[in-house]
């Protein structure tokens, strides 16, 4: 069975590039999302992969749920154009760990398994700041410096202390679960999650971070909980090697090089730009 890539991207195209190269196999086909805010998008092209690039765009800001209307945009348009074993949401700063053959192995040794990883820490205080209380102007977090921004932050953080001094919240009855935003799934539970688009939509246009939320929060409250691949690691549940140092995240370096190259996982993020040596050793590896 064929495998969807289903990429987001908003910079450091010469990792993409490379990323491209990586998936650039028959048994492939290639979805790109490029961040609206791109004046110019960057060429790309496959010798045996498919190829679809996104027209209808998205102004994706982070925290917003621009993001998750991005990655919803993705999997429509994959979802439409075939059937897929596997559909594998990465960033464009991300980069398999495994050749094709691997890859394509290791899916089939496990189909029907959902590779989606669920938090184990005590994020009850965080669920109820993030999707249980109202965010206005979620999509200026990341202020400009700008009057207009700054007046926004003010206004926001005020609405918030508000709430919580008033014990004001929403979405009271949802049994919420947290984990990172990269996944590969199959066809029935992309089906599922664009089966409830609507009602996700609704419920977490003012919350923030819900991309962190959304798809293990309907995995967990469906019968796709039965089928999530690992419970009891974030990591090995979406077989990712993501770089998080007490709490922050950070760039591989050539010096992760050995640990990446002997992790279980299957895809590994973030890489930039600055630290092409280790990008150009994993390419290698792996195309």
């Amino acid at each position: 069975m064929r495998h969807a890539y289903l990429i987001i991207v908003h910079n450091e195209f010469e990792i993409l590039s490379r990323l491209i190269m990586a998936l650039d196999d028959s048994r492939n086909d290639i979805y790109i999302h490029f961040d609206r805010k791109l004046i110019e998008c960057p060429s790309v092209e496959t010798k045996n992969a498919g190829l679809f690039i996104l027209k209808n765009r998205v102004d994706v800001r982070w925290g917003d749920i621009s993001v998750v209307k991005a990655e919803y945009a993705l999997f429509k348009e994959a979802f439409q154009r075939g059937k897929y074993a596997y559909f594998h949401l990465l960033s464009g700063v991300d980069l398999p760990l495994k050749s094709q053959d691997e890859i394509h192995k290791f899916f089939a040794e496990h189909a029907g398994k959902e590779f989606i990883g669920f938090s184990q820490y005590d994020y009850t205080e965080e669920v109820d700041r993030k999707v249980r209380r109202i965010h206005l102007f979620a999509k200026y977090f990341r202020s400009t410096g700008s009057l207009a921004d700054m007046a926004r932050k003010v206004v926001r953080a005020a609405f918030l202390r508000i709430q919580f001094l008033l014990h004001i919240r929403i979405n009271k009855q949802e049994l919420f679960k947290k984990g990172t935003q990269w996944i590969s799934v199959t066809e029935n539970f992309v089906r599922y999650l664009l089966s409830e688009k609507h009602e996700v939509l609704s419920m977490y246009r003012n919350t923030f971070c819900s991309d962190e939320i959304f798809a293990q929060t309907l995995c967990w409250n469906s019968i796709f909980r039965e089928r999530i691949y690992n419970l009891e690691d974030e990591a090995k549940g979406c077989m990712r090697k993501i770089g998080w140092r007490d709490g922050q995240l950070f760039d591989w370096t050539n010096a992760d090089y050995d640990e990446l190259m002997q992790a279980d996982a299957v895809y590994a993020r973030k890489f930039n730009s600055a630290n092409m040596d280790v990008v150009e050793k994993i390419a290698s590896r792996v195309i």
